[in-house]
């Protein structure tokens, strides 16, 4: 649109429109680049994850330091604040790294804070880089101290599905106080962490003519009674419930299915050809399971 617009003035702003253009280049990809793929080791997910974050995060501080050389002192500086705030708030950084853009950003910007605040501008501009600093190495911590917690309780979780479904932790089976809520547990069990919604927990649990007028306080019920179970036995991360949503992160528990699938020999020899029995939506699943195992 700028383009069209103001194509006389093109080469007057031509800076911005290549600036602009990467921008926008590094979004598509940073958009594609950060979607998880099942068949790529997490480690790898996790990398291309980030690399592009990385790059985004210092090609907006770059643009906030040539905003800010350009003579807008205010635009430059409040773009690498906002930057630095958004960072901290929605990624998972590396101090150092996140550091480094952030004394490179501040360090340009320093003689004309200098010239353009005095000598307390630029204190306050370097007090603000150590107190992000000093956030981002406490958000860090704060994240592996919750990394270790999910390690540590998934020594705990362990789902059986090979024979009756029963869930465990701490050597206990859990017990809910409806008796669907373990077939709703079982059936997200079943999906691998993938989103499940509400009209197909109603189809699973009630039926094919299931509604969700009639059986919607139903479901309802059963979510609280998984929620308020767990957070009893604080079980964290495991059942997510959103908006029409529901799914559990396979990633906190150990589960005798997932090890099946994942080829592991002790699983599959311990199966024998029962798949959350007490389910009727699980017979094709114990079928194919049984085929699988044949092929072994």
């Amino acid at each position: 649109m700028y383009t069209i617009l103001f194509y006389k003035e093109l080469p007057k702003h031509s800076h911005s429109l290549i600036y602009y253009a990467v921008y926008a280049i590094l979004c598509i990809y940073t958009f594609f680049a950060t979607k998880q793929k099942k068949d790529i080791d997490r480690a790898k997910v996790y990398i291309r994850s980030a690399v592009p974050l990385y790059v985004m995060m210092y090609v907006i501080f770059g643009q906030a330091v040539y905003t800010f050389l350009d003579g807008l002192y205010f635009n430059g500086f409040i773009t690498a604040c906002i930057t630095a705030i958004i960072v901290l708030a929605v990624c998972s950084f590396s101090p150092i790294l996140f550091l480094l853009g952030l004394t490179i950003t501040i360090g340009c910007m320093a003689p004309g804070l200098y010239t353009a605040f005095g000598v307390s501008g630029l204190a306050n501009s370097v007090i603000m880089a150590v107190l992000m600093f000093w956030l981002a190495l406490y958000k860090r911590r704060i994240e592996k101290n919750h990394i270790q917690f999910l390690k540590k309780q998934k020594q705990s979780l362990e789902v059986k599905t090979f024979g009756n479904f029963t869930l465990i932790y701490e050597n206990k089976v859990v017990k809910f106080s409806r008796s669907k809520s373990d077939e709703l547990l079982g059936y997200l069990i079943y999906k691998k962490g993938s989103s499940v919604k509400t009209k197909e927990l109603l189809t699973v649990l009630y039926g094919d003519h299931a509604d969700s007028a009639r059986y919607g306080s139903s479901l309802r019920n059963l979510i609280v009674d998984i929620k308020h179970t767990l957070g009893d036995l604080e079980i964290q991360n495991f059942f997510i419930a959103e908006y029409n949503n529901f799914r559990i992160n396979p990633e906190v528990i150990k589960c005798d299915y997932y090890d099946f699938l994942a080829g592991d020999s002790p699983a599959i020899k311990s199966f024998a050809g029962e798949f959350m029995s007490q389910f009727s939506w699980a017979e094709e699943t114990a079928a194919f399971l049984e085929q699988k195992a044949l092929k072994k």
